[in-house]
């Protein structure tokens, strides 16, 4: 067998890293048509157990793939009394048009099928590169027609990106990019498995959190800004961002249904006694906490599916407009419980946290980081932005977020008191960001 144990710490994608592998050992193993594609079970020393997908491509990969692709190379195996070096499929250009090609005929090996969307062209013969973006995942860029993003960690279930995404393109949606294919599987108990999914490439795009950022920091840059031009050009593309949010929600109501119910409080409060007992700092906060989140429980609300993770860097500016990506939900959360409806609050304070963050990790680690005056006009800079997003969400949902004040706080909360505890894992000099936050929702 291939060395994987050696090889899957070394991958960017691979979220095993602080545990100890026990074995890894192949699940299934599909022959295709000049590779074969691998589910292999990682077990831990700690009892746990994660499934990983590789196409593996025998033999020397293609130039320049190997060149630039460092970690391709998976390692030596014996078979039939020989010896065969086995390569990650992706790096190799041939490779990747092969799998979009299976994916462009609807080719099904064993319980692996791969299947376009009706009235799809896949760009077969486009040159093909993997990027070099995500973290968790990996994609293969088509020229500039289309990406192919193939899931490296797979829990059994449907994976809302892929669900989520499928739904909203046979809707019409002109905020996500459109759906192409897919490639699915089961497991061996039944349950369904996403493998990967294919969609029209987002040309001349910018991120939102590139945006975002550059904006802020030219503002508490320039000391001759006046308080009008806070924000700038983007307070309009906030609105037009807020508009877009709230489309996709009312496609998603409208597709898959609203229901009644009450903010799952409790999952909330287990998250503030998580982060309160690991960060001191949230100590003389934690009973206000406790009491605000309690109360937002109180009120029925509308849930429905939503994105689940959003802010900024999941939402992608084009010349026709804003393009809401990446629906994978949560990180981290099984499967059911990130395709579980919730409020579409939990999306917008996504949103209106992030505009916090872009403006406030301006000031992180500068000398002046904690002069009044800066964070007096990043909190200007915050608000201007922050009511830009609802006011245009309110303009399509037909409601203005903020006037459902207990809950929209609750999910702000929320969220920071999950940052907190981020920060003081990862990233200590960020703290001050959240729990900045932290401290205004709870005056």
């Amino acid at each position: 067998m291939l060395p994987f144990a050696d090889w899957l710490p070394r991958q960017r994608w691979y979220a095993g890293r602080h545990r100890r592998i026990q074995a890894v050992r192949p699940e299934a193993v599909t022959a295709l048509p000049g590779m074969d594609h691998m589910l292999l079970l990682v077990s831990y020393e700690d009892g746990g157990s994660d499934r990983y997908q590789v196409f593996v491509r025998w033999g020397d990969p293609q130039p320049p793939a190997a060149e630039r692709a460092t970690g391709a190379r998976i390692g030596e195996a014996e078979t039939d009394g020989s010896t065969r070096v086995g390569f990650d499929a992706l790096y190799d250009e041939s490779a990747a048009r092969e799998i979009l090609a299976l994916i462009a005929d609807d080719k099904t090996f064993g319980t692996v099928r791969f299947a376009a969307e009706p009235g799809v062209t896949l760009p077969v013969d486009a040159p093909a590169r993997v990027g070099n973006v995500e973290q968790s995942n990996t994609s293969v860029v088509f020229d500039h027609a289309a990406v192919m993003k193939l899931f490296r960690r797979v829990p059994p279930g449907l994976n809302p990106d892929l669900e989520l995404n499928r739904v909203l393109a046979r809707a019409g949606s002109r905020h996500v990019a459109r759906l192409m294919g897919a490639i699915e599987s089961t497991d061996p108990n039944g349950q369904p498995l996403t493998l990967g999914m294919v969609s029209e490439y987002a040309q001349n795009s910018a991120e939102g959190w590139a945006m975002a950022a550059t904006s802020a920091r030219d503002l508490l840059n320039d000391p001759d800004t006046h308080a009008d031009q806070v924000g700038g050009d983007l307070a309009g593309e906030s609105f037009r961002l807020g508009e877009a949010v709230a489309s996709v929600h009312r496609t998603l109501a409208d597709e898959l249904g609203v229901t009644t119910g009450r903010i799952a409080v409790d999952v909330m409060c287990d998250r503030l006694d998580e982060a309160a007992g690991t960060v001191p700092e949230l100590a003389p906060y934690k009973e206000r906490a406790e009491t605000a989140l309690r109360a937002a429980g109180e009120v029925e609300i509308d849930l429905q599916r939503v994105h689940g993770d959003l802010h900024l860097g999941q939402v992608l500016r084009t010349p026709p407009g804003w393009l809401v990506i990446d629906f994978e939900g949560e990180p981290g959360q099984p499967v059911e419980e990130r395709r579980r409806p919730d409020s579409p609050l939990r999306d917008v304070a996504g949103m209106l946290r992030s505009f916090e963050y872009a403006a406030y990790q301006v000031l992180v680690g500068r000398d002046d980081g904690d002069d009044a005056k800066l964070n007096e006009r990043a909190r200007e800079w915050i608000d201007r932005n922050q009511i830009a997003f609802c006011e245009g969400y309110a303009e399509v949902a037909g409601y203005d977020p903020r006037d459902r004040g207990m809950a929209l706080r609750a999910y702000e909360l929320d969220k920071a008191l999950y940052e907190v505890a981020y920060e003081a894992k990862y990233r200590p000099a960020w703290m001050r960001i959240p729990l900045k936050s932290v401290d205004r929702l709870l005056r």
